[in-house]
């Protein structure tokens, strides 16, 4: 009996969807995600950073309706705010600015200084916490992330469970080479701080310029143990150790 993906266990969807998807092309792996029953109510989530127009432009393409989250953390780089607005006009898409609960950040970060202190926790309130609300409604998000960018990342799948959620990376199969690529065969604009050495863009307080022979997400809270802001972890106040996540 053909397994009824819309009302198996999120395990057996999840198996199901990579063993018919799980080698299939981005743009194929979106498409078909977004109309599979067995996926649900979808957002994608999208850090308007240094390699996200290439999902974005492939969304715009198939269905601009999906919503986008963008979680403004109240200290990204003025490039990255403009980016987001010139991306989402250019290629019409369905944003949401998400921003942190003012109550919380006036308890919890009333000077604008828990990222030096103790920056999981400054992850967590500004941006794990938040979208954990934003996606209450939906029953599976979009990430950009990529097995080539290494760490736990090489291990993941198409398509993983996230609690009672779907997640879907599309880009996971994708060679280092194929983002520009794409970008170039579709004459994209790329985030402006990339032509300035920043190869993965973060919060300024925490993002660093990256040699080329480093690790591009090298400059991501250099000097620190930890490497991933969380958002792919369940972290809230009293569990906001996020340096074995796997966050775009």
């Amino acid at each position: 009996m053909p397994l009824d993906l819309e009302l198996a266990p999120i395990k057996d969807r999840v198996a199901a969807l990579n063993n018919e998807l799980g080698d299939a092309a981005p743009e194929d792996v979106l498409r078909e995600a977004l109309q599979s029953a067995g996926v649900g109510l979808t957002a994608m989530v999208s850090s308007f950073g240094a390699e996200s127009v290439m999902l974005l432009h492939m969304l715009s393409r198939i269905d601009r309706l999906v919503p986008v989250l963008f979680i403004d953390t109240e200290m990204l780089f003025p490039e990255t705010l403009s980016y987001q607005k010139e991306l989402t006009c250019t290629l019409k898409l369905n944003s949401r600015v998400i921003t942190p609960d003012r109550a919380k950040m006036f308890e919890r970060d009333t000077d604008g200084l828990l990222h030096r202190n103790d920056p999981d926790a400054c992850c967590a309130l500004r941006k794990s916490e938040p979208l954990e609300q934003a996606l209450s409604n939906f029953d599976a998000w979009i990430t950009g992330r990529k097995r080539v960018q290494g760490g736990v990342r090489a291990q993941m799948q198409v398509f993983e469970a996230d609690g009672t959620r779907l997640k879907v990376n599309p880009l996971a199969n994708i060679a280092a080479q194929d983002v520009q690529a794409y970008i170039d065969t579709h004459n994209l604009p790329r985030h402006p701080l990339v032509a300035r050495g920043f190869p993965s863009i973060g919060c300024a307080p925490c993002t660093t310029k990256a040699k080329a022979d480093e690790n591009p997400r090298a400059g991501r809270w250099r000097g620190m143990e930890k490497t991933e802001c969380g958002i792919h972890l369940k972290a809230g106040p009293a569990d906001h150790n996020t340096t074995s996540g796997v966050a775009e």
